[in-house]
């Protein structure tokens, strides 16, 4: 069976308008002000708060 009447560009897209891609939010990083997730361990220097820090261990270059 067939629709009775089209629906229009306009409508399909604004029903729609919610499932768009969100921006990734970033902050800097306190101790070494490289970018990082919020509320996440810092990849580079593995700071999270002043009470916690992780210690990355890093793979050596020969």
């Amino acid at each position: 069976m067939l629709p009775v009447k089209k629906v229009c560009r306009s409508r399909t897209r604004s029903r729609r308008s919610h499932s768009s891609l969100k921006a990734t939010h970033y902050t800097i990083c306190k101790k070494c002000e490289s970018p990082k997730l919020p509320h996440a361990a810092c990849d580079n220097c593995g700071y999270l708060n002043p009470k916690i820090t992780l210690n990355i261990a890093r793979e050596e270059e020969d």
